[in-house]
């Protein structure tokens, strides 16, 4: 990495496990401040998403994972296993929820033959010595070179251990709401930041979506109803926080026919009057040009 490159990629901003012909793909995003990269969450096509954006999966300093729902961690034993391909030799430190444990153990049972044999035949490093697990939790308060990293437990029922970050370097601050619905602490924990990233749906079209999923119950809408953050709740967020920049993501819906990104802006800009962005895969934030 480049150690004057201080910026944030949306590397997938779909809210939602599925991808369709068509969709972006599910939440991974990548911070980089004071030349360090720090993946936050894992979706499916993280690891692809990252070599896109001109990174090597060997550059990563740190995974973080918010929580425990599949669209946030299901490719991060690929990703840890391609990045082991890939040649990394130094430790690659992982934070996540006290579950993660279970999942990692998992993967490495599920991959065992693999591993043994890379590991015996190419002389490849020790694989699990390579990926310590450590505890994200609202206690978590730890450096990743001069990055230093906060946590705030959102809300995100019936997940409890889900959790916001804020991530500071000397020069930039970001700010990244996790899957929430709209909380008071938020304003506090984001005030201030260059950047907010707060996840956003449009209310009035969550019903639609469902039904084109052609559930047999009403689960589904309950849970995104409850446990999501209207996009005009997430700028009313911003702008009492008083951040600097508004980036909506993991965005539901996210392929709805007829939903553009003017609909989105239409439903935030009367709330925030700073600069927003709506979230599109592979979108690359620059914290050194403030609007």
């Amino acid at each position: 990495m480049n150690p004057d490159v201080n910026q944030v990629v949306l590397l997938g901003v779909k809210g939602g496990p599925a991808i369709r012909p068509g969709s972006s793909m599910p939440t991974s995003i990548l911070v980089q401040m004071a030349g360090k990269t720090v993946l936050v969450d894992a979706g499916l096509g993280c690891a692809s998403a990252i070599c896109k954006a001109g990174d090597a999966l060997t550059d990563l300093d740190a995974v973080l994972v918010t929580h425990l729902h599949s669209d946030h961690y299901l490719e991060l034993g690929p990703l840890l296993h391609t990045a082991w391909t890939a040649g990394l030799k130094r430790p690659l430190p992982v934070y996540g929820p006290s579950g993660l444990g279970a999942y990692w153990q998992g993967f490495m049972a599920s991959m065992a033959y693999d591993i043994d044999t890379r590991t015996a035949d190419e002389g490849r490093p020790d694989f699990a010595s390579l990926f310590p697990i450590h505890l994200l939790d609202e206690e978590t308060r730890l450096g990743i070179g001069d990055i230093t990293v906060t946590a705030l437990r959102n809300h995100h029922p019936p997940v409890v251990e889900s959790y916001a970050l804020r991530l500071e370097s000397p020069h930039h601050s970001v700010t990244l709401s996790g899957d929430t619905a709209p909380i008071e602490e938020m304003v506090a924990f984001a005030i201030g930041s260059d950047l907010l990233v707060h996840e956003a749906m449009l209310t009035d079209a969550i019903r639609t979506l469902c039904d084109r999923i052609d559930y047999s119950d009403d689960r589904l809408y309950d849970h995104i109803i409850r446990s999501h953050t209207p996009a005009h709740e997430a700028a009313k967020i911003a702008a009492r926080a008083g951040v600097h920049r508004l980036a909506l993501n993991h965005l539901v819906p996210s392929e709805e026919p007829g939903i553009t990104s003017a609909t989105w802006h239409a439903a935030v800009t009367p709330h925030f009057d700073g600069h927003i962005l709506i979230g599109e895969d592979g979108m690359v934030i620059p914290l050194d040009e403030v609007p």
